[in-house]
């Protein structure tokens, strides 16, 4: 009992301590915001755009859920509340799978290394304070265990299940997993010979719920959509071995090696050892779910930690049997915990701990120059950064689209962006009646230069990354400028005019 209470100790203060040191938030955590303070403040769930200058269709919020919560957390807790979130989000979900690995087998769930390491192979999924999909991943996990619990013969579980999908179809498209979840457990029992029946009992009962949200019917219709449309402008969706993303990720391709040569090594034993009695021995539920998962992450970045789940619950285990089967002493295990937390309590002890302002990534002082010089209007910025100004700017700035892409824009809308900014060419051409009043681009494209040179867009304002273009004819004299001091940023990290 000693030796679990140091693990978890230690194991929240390793993450917690990794989840203050991010320098931002996450692009599309504004959209939560706003969404969330439509239901606090507002009475009602958004389902209407009303942020955008373009054209728009109706705001399907697979996320809505999400937005509650997290604005939840910051209008009565603070804003560092939801860092803390973060990390008891992500502390619940490894929780769990260590009590899944109880579950599965005779090995300690208390290794700290094994979950550090694997933690860390996504850290770039799972550190920008908070994502909505974190939700979605500690649903998924505890789908396992409760499914896990169900093959043992506890079946009083599965009644849960239907009520989990109640609040996870309303919290994060995600769900659409929790589904397949079942599904594959269904289809491997039934090729394990088992009973497989309660699997497809739980799934039917759980079918008719989605139809509880918002939108009804047409909800169910547009996840269905968003689940099978292709995003190839969209970087999180990309294959983590294209061309771009070969030299990244390398952790998370080093865990993905090393656990798939793992449970090569396991199978090849099993075969050798049950001859042609091997496949009634293998477990088909675990490699359904482990290869879904393998094609998952390879396939879409954002989908890694759905490798990185399936790998703590069903080949920890196999780890350790085959690479790693000497017995270490408790004692040992209880060093390493005692000096991870300690690792972590220094780390707090020698930074400042504070909220990150965004200030490498965000057009911090671009925004604030646009607003304390009133340039109201339309304005146009990269889809990413398309929250962040709505937060800021409404209602005296609407803006082009933002990172919510399908749940409010046609799918002409961010090729239309890509075009414009990868081309150079004028964007009184391309955009038409949708030109906007005021743009704010990133440096290294090609259209700042095009705009630079153009003569019919000047540059009021040049920061780091970004610059604020007007209309030549429409220049001012005097433009105030923006101020220098990062508190002063911080300090206002989260004000906005949005009222409801």
């Amino acid at each position: 009992m000693k030796r679990a209470f140091l693990f978890y100790i230690a194991l929240f203060l390793f993450i917690f301590s990794v989840s203050t040191n991010v320098n931002n938030f996450d692009f599309d955590l504004w959209a939560r915001l706003i969404a969330g303070m439509g239901v606090i403040d507002g009475g009602h769930v958004l389902t209407q755009d009303f942020l955008s200058y373009t054209p728009v269709h109706t705001w399907w919020d697979h996320e809505w859920g999400s937005g509650v919560i997290f604005y939840f957390f910051l209008k009565y807790l603070g804003p560092y509340s939801l860092i803390i979130l973060q990390a008891i989000l992500l502390c619940a979900l490894f929780f769990t799978t260590s009590r899944i690995i109880k579950i599965r087998s005779d090995e300690t769930p208390y290794n700290i290394v094994f979950y550090i390491f694997a933690f860390m192979s996504i850290i770039s999924n799972l550190n920008n304070p908070v994502r909505c999909h974190l939700f979605s991943f500690l649903f998924f996990t505890i789908f396992i265990y409760i499914f896990e619990k169900a093959r043992r013969g506890n079946n009083k579980f599965l009644y849960l299940v239907p009520i989990i999908v109640l609040f996870w179809n309303n919290i994060h498209g995600g769900i659409v997993s929790g589904l397949g979840l079942c599904l594959m457990y269904a289809v491997g029992e039934f090729l394990n010979g088992k009973p497989f029946k309660k699997y497809l009992i739980t799934l039917a009962a759980c079918l008719p719920i989605l139809f509880i949200n918002p939108w009804g019917y047409d909800y169910v219709k547009f996840i269905l959509m968003a689940t099978t449309m292709k995003r190839p402008l969209i970087t999180e969706w990309a294959n983590i071995f294209s061309q771009y993303n070969l030299l990244k990720f390398i952790l998370f391709k080093i865990m993905l090696v090393i656990m798939l040569f793992v449970e090569g090594i396991f199978i090849t034993k099993s075969v050798k050892e049950y001859g042609k009695e091997f496949y009634k021995h293998l477990d088909k539920t675990k490699y359904i779910i482990i290869l879904t998962t393998t094609y998952l992450a390879v396939s879409h970045i954002k989908m890694m930690p759905f490798f990185t789940i399936a790998t703590l619950c069903f080949i920890y285990e196999d780890f350790y049997k085959l690479i790693m089967p000497m017995k270490f002493p408790a004692w040992k295990d209880g060093l390493i915990y005692t000096l991870i937390g300690l690792l972590a309590l220094v780390n707090f002890a020698m930074k400042d701990i504070s909220l990150p302002g965004g200030f490498d990534v965000y057009p911090v002082k671009e925004i604030e120059f646009i607003k304390i010089n009133k340039l109201k209007g339309k304005i146009l910025t990269n889809f990413h950064y398309g929250s962040y100004t709505s937060y800021k700017l409404y209602p005296h700035n609407l803006i082009f689209m933002d990172g919510r892409y399908e749940e409010v824009y046609y799918e002409n809308a961010l090729p239309t962006i890509q075009y414009l900014y990868y081309h150079g060419e004028d964007p009184r051409v391309i955009l038409k009646e949708n030109t906007p009043d005021v743009m704010m681009i990133e440096k290294f494209y090609p259209i700042f230069k095009q705009l630079t040179e153009g003569g019919h867009w000047t540059l009021v304002y040049e920061g780091k990354l970004f610059g604020v273009f007007v209309p030549s004819d429409k220049v001012r004299m005097n433009y105030k400028q923006p101020s220098d001091d990062e508190v002063y940023y911080k300090n206002r990290l989260f004000d906005t005019e949005i009222k409801f």
